[in-house]
């Protein structure tokens, strides 16, 4: 399923009809909010075809009644275009259901467009993982776009945002068996200048350099038993992935989380490129920054949301062993294109 918001900066203000300007955030008339984040999840779709007999007669429970197939929910599969970044998700081939998530949203900053990003991996061995993504990506990245706005340090305001992610997760908790709801993270806030990233967990950014003599690097470092041991110089990376335990997780938010600050590092590209956020069920099968970087390019400097889609078919191809989320969004950023209210429509009014 492909969600379709409204560009992010329309040229008439959606709720009272007046104009607005291609840089505004919100209506000075009414200040609704023109650039809303969209999140996977959120809306969830309502399903009246059987995407694989395309009869008509869904059940409740979401069966079809004419082959008996489960139809794949809202969360299933999901994507988002938003223009200068783009994602998609699936849950890929052995779960049963979606436990990442992702929030998408433009702002205009003090130094021009900015793309916001968050990507979260619900932890399976916890109790809601699925809900704990989602409320994880929906907290922090309200976080994000108002720290944007307001143009406030970007380091602090991703360290807020975690901050704001943990507190949702903190609500989800009750006892019960099993782990509290938790997820792994990562954000990316881009500018025209750089990109402020932060991350607990094994959810991963990369950076796809574009043109010649241009280098693919992976920005962050897992919070996991294979990626301690690595820091440590104990093993390589491959070897590390090898053993047992490999993929436990060391960091991550939620109401159990070990107290363990964030991680916030800055990257300024060196020129233009993509800039990858991704949940482990696309790096277990790529999880080399050259090898990402020839999937994605030259596709993702032109058509996001179908070379996420084409990584995300990659790993399902290689197994899909787990829930899958891919985020690209090109640097530098550039503002979503205005839509344009033709010459004879008058706008509606809506005084509520």
């Amino acid at each position: 399923m492909t969600a379709s918001p409204e560009p992010a900066t329309p040229a008439v203000c959606p709720n009272c009809g007046r104009a607005v300007g291609a840089t505004d955030n919100f209506c000075e008339a009414c200040r609704t909010e023109l650039a809303p984040p969209v999140v996977s999840g959120d809306a969830p779709v309502t399903v009246t075809e059987c995407a694989f007999c395309h009869a008509g007669q869904i059940t409740a429970d979401g069966y079809c009644e004419s082959c008996g197939r489960k139809v794949p929910s809202s969360r299933d599969h999901l994507e988002l275009d938003l223009g200068p970044v783009a994602g998609v998700t699936d849950k890929g081939l052995r779960h049963a259901r979606n436990e990442d998530a992702m929030a998408l949203a433009t702002a205009e900053s003090a130094s021009g467009p900015a793309v916001l990003a968050v990507v979260c991996d619900g932890v399976s061995s916890s109790r809601r993982p699925d809900e704990a993504s989602l409320a994880a990506v929906q907290a922090a990245i309200r976080v994000l776009l108002a720290g944007v706005r307001g143009d406030e340090d970007l380091a602090e305001t991703s360290q807020a945002a975690v901050a704001a992610a943990q507190q949702a997760l903190a609500r989800l908790d009750e006892p019960g068996p099993g782990d509290a709801p938790s997820a792994t993270f990562v954000s990316a806030v881009m500018t025209m200048d750089s990109v402020t990233l932060c991350w607990l967990g094994d959810s991963r950014a990369y950076w796809l350099g574009a043109g010649t003599g241009s280098d693919a690097n992976r920005l962050t470092r897992d919070d996991s038993v294979a990626g301690e041991m690595v820091a440590a110089g104990l093993v390589s990376e491959s070897d590390a992935m090898a053993l047992p335990g490999a993929h436990v997780v060391t960091g991550w938010v939620g109401a159990d989380a070990p107290g363990a600050a964030p991680h916030v590092a800055t990257f300024t590209p060196p020129g233009p490129g993509v800039l990858l956020l991704c949940s482990d069920g696309l790096w277990n099968y790529q999880p080399d920054a050259a090898g990402l970087a020839r999937l994605a390019l030259p596709g993702a400097l032109s058509d996001l949301l179908g070379t996420a889609a084409a990584l995300v078919k990659f790993a399902l191809e290689a197994g899909g062993a787990d829930n899958i989320t891919v985020v690209l969004a090109p640097f530098p950023p550039a503002a979503p294109k205005p839509e344009e209210k033709p010459a004879d429509e008058t706008p509606s009014v809506n005084h509520g």
